[in-house]
């Protein structure tokens, strides 16, 4: 058993007065918990707009739930959408009758989410690390770059990720409390999980707890793991709907091979379970329309996205490498130990309880280890986005901060290990104010250099549109920077300046000093901060992200859909390219060689709207009949203007997109 999971000895004897003065009081801690999920998380919720592709497709398949009470079938723009369980739109749905269409609706699950994971990690450290490290592992979840980056759109990883840890948490704390009736609780919370991310819950949990039975050997308790009644429940949960969906949607015609074609497509069970699940791994699912990260990018992508928490991970590793002897069994004390059990201060209470939060914290780093090591080997097999080993993320900060806290609450007689260790962790304060000084220096010039420009609302049009990745990437975007594009972000780059320049030497500082919990806190407020500058960066980047404004003007200048005047939308290219327009208009679009992507395998249903044009089609419809809007991405603008030639009336041009009409307003 490796020791970043593992105690260097048992807590010493605590008291009131040795803990820092903010763990103190469960209320003072928490107050201030809140105020970091406040501004970073919650406050994050009203803007900006939501983002084209995958945040407001996402949204559009709880949007027809709303509108149209199906809650079984999901559909994006009148065509079935089948790739996807239904949890996060079910829960958007009904904030959508709650709180109306908006972004706040929409990505509040998302939120909520990760301060449920807040909670529950801070239950699971304190009992398995302490109240110091319930206190860090808090502070990582609500202040990680990737926690934050990626609960900016409507994507279920954080619902995913909660789920999991709760499964794995009751299924722990089931079988050490001696209450086999708990494992319910995992049976349940496995089968929410299926119904938020799919098969791959199961199969993450199943990973991690068949090797930690065989290790520990509770295997040979099978008997009380309620096999038979825990797996009735799962079904009972998550079985309703997938049999329901594939009733719905079951096969249409003869299809042959994992390509549809029109009237011969397979249904649900097919498409859902073998092409989602099975050849999505195998890099085989159809339509290909899926991204695989370089082995480096995706393995220095998990430090990014676990900064600047990652920081700590060497240390956590040096302890784990000295302390590999300490423990053979669950339970194995040292000299140091023994000497410590006999001390007369301590009851025999306290002493079993001690021996028992051993046990919990050794068992607690197993799983947890297992668990983050399968996903991030899984995904660096199969096809990945950077986002998908998030529930990885959980059980890592939860293991890097439980050893931050026993190295910064190690016994004063262990003075090589606390030498060690303090040089390990001003090493990573050192390195947090090199990053931050390059950073600040870097923003700094970008500043500097777009002095003299002028603010710019539209920050689309100041950037390079270098496609990086191809832009299938969730971060690809941020290689589009430029120079003169600072001129549209001078606040949050200046917040960001100051924040990264000053905090991580202070954070160094303290640590030198010997100020250990000063010195973390002051990396997490300078985290905390960071994301906040980034927040406001990210508002700024809305015209590049969301056609929010575009969908606006439609509102403006378009009758009420399916009103009297009938007003035609119309998209060039696939739905996800304008689909907030799609959500913020309420209609339905006319897709011009958009029969891709998320579109393709519903759009091979009999039943499926004709709303799939072709470049002819559009060319002799264009100016006939009720009026068109026709929103054009960047990619397609000099097609559409050959095709059309002289009969395109720009209404509004919005970072590279463009929305055109076919023919003047007044007519």
């Amino acid at each position: 058993m490796i020791s970043m999971i593992t105690p260097d000895r048992p807590t010493q004897l605590e008291t009131a007065s040795d803990k820092p003065a903010l763990l103190s009081s469960s209320v003072k801690t928490w107050s201030l918990l809140l105020l970091v999920f406040l501004a970073v998380h919650f406050a994050a919720l009203f803007s900006p707009s939501l983002f084209d592709d995958a945040d407001a497709t996402h949204a559009n398949a709880a949007q027809h739930i709303a509108v149209s009470g199906d809650w079984v079938t999901l559909s994006v723009n009148g065509i079935r959408y089948l790739e996807k369980p239904p949890l996060p739109y079910w829960l958007a749905a009904i904030d959508y009758h709650l709180f109306g269409y908006n972004v706040f609706a929409t990505h509040l699950p998302v939120s909520l989410a990760v301060l449920a994971c807040a909670i529950l990690a801070w239950n699971w450290s304190r009992r398995a690390y302490g109240d110091r490290a319930a206190f860090y592992a808090t502070l990582a979840i609500l202040t990680s770059a990737g926690i934050f980056l990626f609960t900016r759109f409507l994507i279920p990883e954080s619902l995913l990720t909660f789920l999991l840890a709760l499964a794995l948490y009751t299924f722990l704390t089931g079988l050490e409390d001696r209450k086999p009736a708990r494992l319910y609780l995992a049976y349940a919370a496995l089968a929410v999980a299926v119904l938020a991310k799919g098969l791959i819950a199961p199969v993450f949990f199943i990973a991690a707890v068949v090797p930690y039975l065989l290790v520990t050997g509770e295997w040979r308790r099978w008997r009380q793991f309620r096999l038979f009644t825990g797996t009735l429940l799962f079904l009972a949960i998550a079985a309703p709907w997938h049999i329901l969906a594939g009733l719905r949607n079951p096969d249409q015609g003869h299809p042959v091979g994992n390509i549809p074609a029109p009237g011969n497509v397979h249904g649900f069970f097919y498409f859902y379970f073998l092409n989602e699940h099975v050849l999505r791994f195998l890099g085989k699912r159809y339509p290909h329309d899926y991204n695989k990260q370089p082995w480096f990018a995706f393995w220095l992508g998990q430090l990014v996205w676990l900064f600047p928490w990652s920081l700590f991970l060497p240390a956590a590793l040096v302890r784990a490498w000295r302390n590999r002897r300490i423990f053979a069994s669950d339970l194995r004390y040292d000299a140091t130990n023994t000497i410590q059990f006999l001390d007369p201060r301590m009851s025999a209470h306290h002493a079993s309880s001690t021996a028992a939060r051993l046990r919990f914290r050794a068992r607690t780093g197993l799983l947890l280890a297992i668990f983050a090591a399968f996903i991030l080997a899984f995904f660096a097999i199969s096809t990945n986005q950077e986002y998908y080993t998030f529930p990885a993320w959980f059980a890592l900060l939860m293991l890097i901060t439980g050893s931050l806290a026993a190295i910064e609450e190690a016994p004063e007689g262990n003075a090589r290990w606390i030498k060690a260790s303090s040089r390990w962790l001003t090493g990573a304060h050192a390195v947090f104010a090199f990053i931050g000084t390059v950073v600040s220096l870097a923003l700094g010039y970008g500043l500097w250099t777009s002095r003299h420009l002028p603010f710019v609302p539209d920050i689309g049009t100041l950037l390079a549109h270098r496609g990086v990745g191809d832009y299938a990437l969730a971060t690809s975007q941020f290689f589009d920077l430029t120079g003169p594009s600072f001129a549209a972000l001078r606040l949050p780059a200046v917040i960001a300046v100051l924040t990264l320049l000053f905090g991580p030497l202070s954070a160094w500082t303290l640590r030198r000093r010997g100020h250990g919990f000063e010195a973390t806190v002051s990396v997490a407020f300078t985290a905390a901060i960071f994301l906040i500058a980034a927040q406001i960066a990210l508002v700024r980047f809305e015209p590049l992200l969301s056609s929010r404004a575009i969908a606006d003007t439609i509102n403006r200048l378009a009758g009420p859909p399916a009103g009297p005047k009938d007003d035609q939308l119309i998209l060039y290219g696939d739905q996800s390219y304008g689909s907030s327009v799609l959500f913020y208009t309420h209609r339905r679009a006319l897709l011009v060689n958009g029969r891709s992507s998320s579109m393709l395998w519903g759009s091979y249903y009999p039943d499926a709207p004709h709303i799939f044009l072709e470049d002819p089609d559009l060319r002799s419809m264009w100016g006939t009949g009720p009026r068109k809007f026709l929103f054009v991405p960047g990619d397609f603008h000099r097609h559409v203007e050959e095709l059309l030639g002289g009969r395109l009336y720009k209404l509004q041009e919005l970072a590279d997109k463009t929305l055109y009409t076919d023919r003047p307003l007044a007519q």
